[in-house]
């Protein structure tokens, strides 16, 4: 059935058909936590790399959202210090997803496609995110919000990543500023990409609950940018890992407080043109 952009957004900012288990990295290895659906074969499943200094369970909406639409979700809890290694992130979100596909979810009736892995990002964790996906050729699609440049280098490593990217952005985070980030690494980016401006969103709006460190970053957990962003990204990831058509209308138009930044952005058409 056809949506328009503004109902597809209505739509996809609620949870999904599936129910949702919740569980912990550790048990295989990996500090963090993985949100599944109850059941599933062949299902899609993305990496999610926290910002500087959070906990993973700072988005364990998004992630617990992600399974109710059919998407495994992995938020690996590594590297959360003040000196955060960038390189050693982007290993945990590969390693993330290698036990999605490696290991039996749930009580072993979830399994994972390994044609249909992504990764996501926070800040230093989109940072993370496109180092990851430049180096795995698994890897489908790249989501994130707030990237900020990282070591090595995100932008450099832009031209490299061919599979399609969604960059969100908020216009008053005053940390990771879109002319300073976002911007150039999708004017870097190997394949297509879509840069998307949040007019209202903070550097912590995609995050949830209260936190110590919005005493010393800026922005607080915003319901707004939340509702946005868990919509955006649910419709990119069903578009690129499980070829669901039915969101394409969010996708391709301006939505209020979510318009795409047309000269930062470009579809696999101009690329091969």
């Amino acid at each position: 059935m056809a949506r328009n952009a503004k109902k597809a957004l209505e739509e996809l900012s609620h949870r999904g058909p599936h129910e949702v288990l919740h569980g912990d990295l550790a048990l295989v290895g990996l500090p963090g936590i993985v949100c599944t659906p109850r059941s599933g074969r062949g299902l899609p499943a993305v990496a999610f790399g926290h910002g500087w200094l959070q906990s993973p369970r700072r988005y364990t909406g998004l992630l617990r959202h992600l399974a109710s639409w059919g998407i495994v979700a992995a938020a690996p809890g590594t590297q959360r210090g003040p000196l955060a290694s960038h390189r050693m992130l982007a290993s945990d979100l590969r390693t993330a997803l290698d036990i999605c596909t490696g290991v039996r979810l749930g009580t072993g009736d979830i399994s994972v496609d390994d044609g249909k892995l992504g990764v996501a990002g926070h800040a230093l964790g989109g940072g993370s995110a496109v180092l990851a996906a430049a180096d795995d050729p698994r890897v489908r699609a790249v989501a994130t919000f707030a990237v900020t440049e990282t070591m090595p280098s995100a932008l450099a490593a832009a031209h490299r990543v061919t599979a399609p990217g969604l960059h969100l952005t908020g216009g008053k985070d005053l940390l990771a500023p879109s002319v300073a980030n976002a911007e150039p690494i999708a004017a870097a980016w190997g394949g297509p990409v879509q840069l998307r401006d949040l007019p209202k969103a903070s550097h912590l709006g995609i995050t949830e609950g209260r936190h110590w460190t919005e005493l010393v970053l800026h922005g607080k957990a915003e319901y707004r940018t939340q509702r946005t962003t868990r919509a955006l990204i649910t419709a990119f990831l069903l578009r690129h890992l499980n070829a669901d058509k039915r969101w394409d209308a969010l996708l391709d138009g301006d939505v209020s407080g979510a318009a795409i930044d047309q000269e930062h952005s470009r579809t696999a058409k101009q690329l091969t043109a």
